[in-house]
């Protein structure tokens, strides 16, 4: 059965996971017509080829064009309704929501707040849809069943966000992993190398945590990373027969 293996070294985010799927071979042309099914206006899409540390992979940017209240702020029932208005197929409506769902949970589990009342700023916004729709487009598009993932490795220390400064592991994803058997290290890495969004995707769509399934490998892709962490920072997503 064809499958991935997502090898979380570096942690996870939306943007290394649409990266990393893309890297695998997925025409470009062919993911943006399926995005165009969104009916998002005020971005585009610039997909780079880069090397980092000496790795080629791809870099994925959501350049937003009109900045206003409606492309900062959303919350869940206003992202649902233009994911359910949209062309896209059932399942990639279906997990797509499945994960803002999870991010929503989570972020009002830590906010104290009915997940109805949670407004996203990060998640919200445009480059978040198109992070987290998108990734579910290109495992739609390469077929995939199964998705394996290793430990998750995040940094520690504080970051500064719209709450505020907050520790890294940051609270949703502490949230999120929660009460599951997703295994979580820290690494002497001081900046945040998992976001909710990441940890969403991951959580929701993974089948099996922890070791690498036994495999024959196709095709190898790497998604990199915004921040600067010292080392190699990329998501590596290998796509195989499991055994």
């Amino acid at each position: 059965m064809k499958a991935l293996y997502f090898n979380c070294f570096s942690g996870i985010s939306g943007d290394m996971t649409l990266g990393a799927l893309l890297d695998l071979g997925i025409e470009e042309e062919l993911f943006i017509n399926e995005l165009k099914k969104l009916e998002l206006n005020g971005y585009h899409i610039a997909v780079k080829k880069q090397h980092k540390k000496s790795i080629k992979g791809t870099d994925v940017d959501v350049i937003i064009e009109e900045v206003s209240e409606t492309n900062c702020e959303r919350n869940l029932y206003d992202i649902e309704k233009i994911i359910d208005a949209s062309e896209l197929t059932d399942w990639v409506k279906s997990a797509s929501k499945d994960v803002f769902k999870e991010v929503a949970r989570a972020e009002g589990k830590v906010h104290g707040k009915p997940i109805d009342q949670v407004h996203f700023h990060e998640v919200g916004a445009i480059d978040s849809i198109i992070d987290i729709v998108g990734s579910v487009i290109c495992l739609e598009l390469l077929d995939i069943k199964k998705i394996h993932v290793s430990k998750i490795h995040d940094g520690n220390g504080f970051i500064k966000c719209q709450h505020g400064i907050i520790p890294v592991p940051v609270p949703a994803v502490i949230e999120m992993l929660t009460g599951t058997n997703i295994p979580f290290v820290t690494e002497d890495v001081k900046t945040e190398m998992v976001t909710p969004t990441g940890m969403a995707l991951v959580k929701c769509l993974g089948t099996t945590f922890g070791k690498t399934p036994e495999m024959t490998i196709e095709k190898v892709g790497y998604g990199f990373g915004k921040r600067e962490t010292g080392r190699l920072n990329a998501l590596r997503v290998v796509m195989g027969e499991v055994l």
